[in-house]
């Protein structure tokens, strides 16, 4: 059980925020921004919460999604909560896939690059996605899940 003071954080993030981001961590670490993402500042620590309720849902069940896809390959316990690492990688790694399965490429990497650029607008991506594709269903998970499986997140620097 998190400490008490944890708690009244979480409470007031939550009351900040309003919507929650389904790809908050991915937007933290920079591997994606999106043009509904709303940052909030409290106690020293960035939150990332969404301005549309339709977009948080869209964007939920994309990750939800992507979590029954990836479950195998990421060798994830269904029943636990995914560690942190494993979860950069299925959104880091869910976004890029999804840019690079509809041919999307925003020039920001070099070709070659063992790194692909950020994706530029995770809303207007997955909007793109499922009008091209008509459903979540229809999505190319396959090619999808490669890209969560290639990602490596960024390694914490020694201090």
């Amino acid at each position: 059980m998190p400490p008490p003071d944890e708690d009244a954080f979480r409470r007031r993030r939550d009351a900040a925020l309003g919507e929650t981001c389904p790809f908050e961590r991915a937007l933290l670490v920079r591997c994606a921004a999106c043009s509904l993402a709303r940052s909030v500042l409290l106690a020293e620590r960035e939150a990332i919460g969404c301005v549309s309720r339709a977009a948080s849902e869209r964007c939920g069940r994309y990750r939800d999604a992507l979590r029954k896809a990836a479950r195998f390959a990421l060798r994830a316990d269904p029943s636990a909560p995914w560690p942190f690492s494993k979860e950069i990688r299925l959104q880091c790694g869910g976004l890029i896939g999804l840019r690079d399965a509809l041919g999307e490429h925003d020039g920001s990497s070099a070709v070659g690059a063992a790194e692909p650029g950020p994706v530029a607008d995770a809303d207007a991506l997955l909007r793109r996605a499922l009008q091209c594709h008509g459903s979540l269903d229809a999505l190319p998970f396959s090619r999808i899940i490669r890209a969560v499986i290639r990602h490596e997140p960024r390694r914490r620097a020694p201090r």
